[in-house]
């Protein structure tokens, strides 16, 4: 009897296939694109805006100024009176900062820039109208006939300025009629204004930048505005009121 021949099935394993090459060079891109580019070196604004304690901050755009005057930042003082004015929200907040410090360290530097702090004193947006705030009344004394250009535009928007821009305002003005008794009759009008209207903390303070700045009529009718509204204020800010003034209030106050 013939015997069966059996074979055994052998499995044979099919070769690697080999990557094509297509395949290769979409790998390599990707782990180029993984490797981590080098770092953007910030500009001067940008490293005034670090997400950062606000002394951090402060300190960072002292340094950023100090670069700005000595002719080795990014960007120019007209270039941030440019970023003040730009209508962008962390821009101007950014050069803002800086601004603020380059007036401390050097006013006469944003003489040329006076335009752009007219420009946004009467804004709603609080950062600019903060700086121009705090450069305006220094631009005042440093000069006087360059921010007097504006007065018909910082008179305008008096109404419509924020609290901090409506101090400096007030600041300004009395600046300008502390350098020269000439601006006082174009600013009496909107001074005068201004101590009807303020609330009474904060005519403690501008009674004590306006008055001593006015001479003569305006300095006494800014003057009688004033003592007129101690009957109409709290007590204690009359008093400091009075004490500035040299007066003693009437019994009915105490």
């Amino acid at each position: 009897m013939a015997s069966k021949k059996t074979t055994k099935k052998t499995a044979t394993k099919a070769p690697a296939k080999r990557p094509s090459a297509k395949a290769s060079a979409k790998k390599t891109a990707k782990k180029a694109a993984a490797k981590k580019a080098p770092a953007k070196k910030p500009s001067v604004t940008e490293e005034a805006s670090k997400t950062s304690p606000t002394s951090t901050k402060s300190q960072a755009a002292k340094d950023v100024a100090s670069r700005v005057l000595a002719g080795d930042g990014d960007k120019s003082v007209g270039d941030l009176g440019d970023d003040l004015v730009s209508g962008k929200k962390s821009v101007a907040a950014q050069a803002g900062r800086v601004l603020d410090e380059i007036v401390n360290q050097k006013p006469e530097a944003v003489v040329p820039i006076i335009d752009r702090y007219a420009v946004v004193i009467g804004k709603k947006a609080r950062r600019p109208a903060q700086s121009a705030a705090h450069a305006l009344p220094v631009m005042a004394r440093v000069a006087p006939a360059r921010v007097a250009r504006h007065l018909p535009k910082l008179k305008e928007c008096f109404d419509e300025a924020t609290d901090a821009g409506k101090d400096g305002l007030v600041r300004t003005f009395a600046g300008l009629c502390t350098a020269s008794v000439a601006y006082q009759k174009r600013l009496e009008d909107v001074l005068n204004k201004a101590l009807r209207e303020a609330d009474a903390k904060t005519l403690i303070a501008w009674t004590e930048v306006v008055l001593p700045a006015l001479k003569g009529e305006p300095h006494a009718r800014a003057r009688a505005t004033v003592e007129g509204r101690l009957d109409r204020i709290p007590r204690a800010h009359a008093q400091k009121i009075a004490d500035f003034l040299g007066i003693k209030l009437r019994l009915r106050y105490r």
